[in-house]
This record gives C-alpha cells, sequence and structure tokens, in this order.
C-alpha cells in the first residue's frame, strides 16, 4: 500500500477529542491499495485504571497497544475487512515483546472501505462506536462485560500473577459490518462517554455535523460530547447511564462515573 495522497477531507472528515491520561487515541491513517480502493482506519484504547494500585501505569499498556496497532496500519499489514486482525497483531507482538509491557485495556478499531461504502469493526469489552443517519442511530457495537463494571479486556500481567487477572484474547473481539452511506457520522470513543451521556444527548451533537466537512464544525461537535460527558461524570445527583444499569443489576447507584474520555468524530462523504 502507498499513503493516501489526497486531502481526507474530500471523502471523509475527523476530528478527536480526549481528557484524561490512561486512554490513548489514534487515528490510523488513510491508504489507496493497488487497486485505489480508499481505507481508512481509527481506534481508542482504554487502560484499566486498577493496575495504579500495583505501581503500573495504566495508560503504558493501551498506548503501546495502539502504536503497534498505528505501524501495522502504516505499512499496509492488515485486511481492511478484518480489524480484528490488527488488535490481534498489535497485541501478540507486545506479548512477545523482550521489554515488557504490563497492564490491561479495552479496544475498538474500525476500518472504512470508501470505495465499497463498507465500516468493519472490532471491539473488545466497553469501548465502541455508533453510527447517525438522519438522526437515528443505525449501527453500534456490542459492550462486552464478563459481569456488571468489568468488561473483557486484553492483558499482559506480572509474571506469576495470570491466575489473579482478568485476560480476555484478542480472537474473543465481537466484529460486524455495516454499509454506510453519504451523510452518515460516525463517533468512535472510550466507557467513559457512553457510561456518562445518553444517546439522545449524543445524536444531538452528532447531527449538527451531518455532511459537514467543516473541520472546525467537527471540532465543536467532539469537544461538546467530551465536555458534556466530563461534566455529567462529577454531577452526584445525575441518573447517568452508568447508574441506571448499576440499578439493573442491583446496586443502588446515582451519579456520573469520573472517567477519561475520548471522541473520535467523523463525517461519511463518499
Amino acid at each position: 500500500m502507498t499513503p493516501f495522497k489526497r486531502s481526507v477531507e474530500s471523502l471523509l472528515s475527523l476530528i478527536l477529542f480526549g481528557l484524561g491520561r490512561r486512554v490513548l487515541c489514534v487515528v490510523l491513517l488513510c491508504y489507496l491499495d493497488q487497486s485505489n480502493c480508499f481505507f481508512l482506519s481509527a481506534g481508542v484504547a482504554d487502560g484499566v485504571g486498577g493496575w495504579r494500585a500495583w505501581g503500573i501505569d495504566p495508560g503504558e499498556f493501551s498506548n503501546s497497544l495502539m502504536r503497534v496497532s498505528e505501524r501495522l496500519v502504516r505499512t499496509g499489514s492488515y485486511t481492511a475487512s478484518d480489524p480484528a486482525a490488527i488488535i490481534a497483531r498489535a497485541y501478540y507482538e507486545l506479548l512477545e515483546n523482550k521489554t515488557h509491557i504490563l497492564g490491561s485495556s479495552t479496544a475498538c478499531v474500525v476500518v472504512l472501505q470508501g470505495e465499497a461504502g463498507q465500516l468493519y469493526s472490532a471491539n473488545i469489552g466497553d469501548s465502541g462506536f455508533l453510527v447517525v443517519r438522519d438522526g437515528s442511530v443505525v449501527h453500534r457495537s456490542q459492550e462486552q462485560q464478563h459481569y456488571f463494571n468489568t468488561p473483557f479486556q486484553l492483558s499482559l500481567p506480572p509474571p506469576g500473577t495470570n491466575a489473579q487477572v482478568l485476560s480476555d484474547r484478542p480472537e474473543s473481539a465481537e466484529t460486524r459490518e455495516f454499509s454506510v452511506k453519504e451523510g452518515d457520522v460516525l463517533m468512535v470513543a472510550t466507557d467513559g462517554v457512553f457510561d456518562n451521556l445518553p444517546d439522545s444527548t449524543i445524536v444531538k451533537e452528532m447531527v449538527k455535523v451531518q455532511g459537514s466537512t467543516d473541520l472546525l464544525l467537527l471540532q465543536q461537535a467532539a469537544n461538546s460530547i467530551a465536555q458534556q460527558a466530563r461534566k455529567l461524570a462529577f454531577d452526584e445527583d445525575y441518573m447517568s447511564p452508568f447508574a441506571r444499569n448499576a440499578r439493573e443489576n442491583g446496586i443502588n447507584a446515582i451519579g456520573g462515573k469520573p472517567d477519561d474520555i475520548t471522541v473520535v468524530l467523523a463525517t461519511i462523504t463518499l
């Protein structure tokens, strides 16, 4: 593959916004393959904060996972219809690395095959994505949880601690395929967004950029989603989606969920 030379705006406009230290979001580049087929990949990884108690930086593993994923895309070492393989190859490379990187992370990677108008996705855990069309959510990832507030996660634990650490195989990723249309809006985000904002609030911001390639407008929408999630995360009287889910699981909770927040927002103009 060779790097895509034209402006990304002509096919798809992207903007990202992040709040927090243990999340890494990467826009993974655009390419034309030998048949001149356009590909765009984007991903988020959210490090598990509990590693701080072990003296481990929760952001190191998620950061490394996305950096290796970025390199795989940059070198064309992936298939557009198989984003799960990007996650798997990145994970196994870190697993075999002589420089031990420890921690756990969720991950979500999406790949748009522009010429065919197909969106391929792979998701492990409770980060995720959604597609909005004409004011409605028409496609989204499915959250993966072992039980309440315990998402699927990739892990590289310290030696001798495997039995104590929850770890899922990258092959457990939920994979999906969807046909996108002109004007669709895509958001990839960490659970700090989904746990604090209902769909109605997210959709309200996403429809503002439908069909737009104005990067300033997209930045404003991404900022608004992230900042609203951040504000409500610290509202102790707010009945957040996280609190509602907690109550459905027998936990009497109220308030937002303080968390790192990352938003990748894209409009599709095929």
